[in-house]
């Protein structure tokens, strides 16, 4: 049964190398530069790869937004930052499973902050019930990877003669760029699994409605949460490729596999598996690592428009990914789901 699980979560792909990679040549306290004057977010958790990124940059001096649903948990991860490294990260409201949310967020960050240097599109959720949706019918697992996040700073389109969430993005990214000269840094956590959507994303599963429950008869049971995670990963790499190719001049996107580590993503997992993967995966701190590298320390050149892997690597997405077609389907998908917001 374990080995079953296991090939789920590391589809294609050796396990032994994907569950315990070569080790890492990165050590973040000795890697990552002095990042004082750098303006950074962090989406998605306050705990597990989240919390261990939000540190890291903290020990090298950078202003960090924590960006979270609930303010007392987020606030109880910035105390307890504060104790182990002597600084004070600050809290962003944002719930990803509804687009006012997002939309409220992305504009407070604005009223708060010139510009933004690195933003890391962190977070996501395993196999969640299907009947989880977020506040606009949308399938969770998407939302919480490639559809929630990369909205918040990230879409193109103009909606009802206002500023979008896009226009807002790229206008952080030029004033990143005009301010030092070096482009704004995009990483998006996707995932190995993203090679469990093999065939590509079918667009009918991601939304309530009758296209989506023929899908879920279809797909029943975990046969249909497993596809729908490994949709949301792939869409993570196919939008990540789409900035690194369209907007190469003012920043640096890539996507990446952080490893497979004890983290908050295995909460809907069987008590029986969660306390077997607790045994065999190493901890959370090391699901940073890639991340970190990317995000702070990587060439640019090297790593843009790539896929990456544990721990600091560049490595080879599954062949989908590079599916133009499929990349451009995505971009008209996510600009018609965010229209009025």
């Amino acid at each position: 049964m374990m080995g079953n699980f296991l090939a789920k979560i590391a589809p294609n792909s050796d396990l032994s190398t994907d569950l315990y990679p070569p080790s890492s040549k990165f050590e973040p306290q000795r890697d990552i530069p002095d990042l004082t004057g750098k303006i950074v977010l962090v989406t998605g958790r306050n705990t597990g790869i989240g919390y261990h990124t939000v540190k890291h940059l903290l020990l090298k001096n950078a202003k960090v937004y924590l960006a979270a649903r609930s303010a007392e948990k987020g606030a109880a991860a910035i105390h307890q930052l504060e104790k182990e490294t002597g600084k004070k990260a600050l809290f962003l409201q944002l719930d990803l499973a509804d687009l006012v949310s997002v939309r409220r967020a992305a504009t407070e960050f604005l009223e708060r902050e010139p510009r933004l240097d690195i933003l890391f599109n962190n977070g996501g959720v395993m196999i969640c019930p299907t009947e989880q949706l977020t506040a606009q019918n949308h399938d969770i697992r998407a939302y919480e990877d490639f559809l929630k996040g990369r909205i918040l700073l990230l879409l193109l389109s103009q909606n009802s003669g206002q500023t979008s969430l896009a226009i807002i993005s790229l206008r952080n990214c030029y004033a990143s760029y005009e301010a030092n000269k070096i482009p704004a840094r995009i990483i998006n956590t996707s995932s190995s699994g993203h090679k469990l959507a093999s065939t590509g994303i079918d667009f009918a599963s991601l939304k309530s409605g009758p296209a989506r429950n023929a899908w879920l008869k279809k797909f029943s049971g975990t046969n249909a949460t497993w596809r729908l995670y490994g949709e949301s990963k792939l869409g993570n790499i196919l939008v990540s490729n789409y900035f690194a190719r369209t907007h190469s001049d003012v920043l640096v996107s890539c996507a990446l596999h952080p490893g497979s580590v004890r983290a908050g993503l295995q909460k809907h997992l069987s008590g029986f598996t969660q306390r077997m993967l607790d045994l065999m995966l190493p901890a959370a701190p090391m699901g940073a690592y890639t991340q970190l590298w990317a995000g702070t320390s990587a060439p640019a050149e090297q790593i843009t428009g790539q896929y990456l892997i544990p721990w600091a690597r560049v490595g080879k997405a599954s062949p989908i990914a590079s599916s133009n077609k499929l990349e451009e389907e995505t971009m008209a998908y996510l600009k018609e789901q965010v229209k009025g917001f």
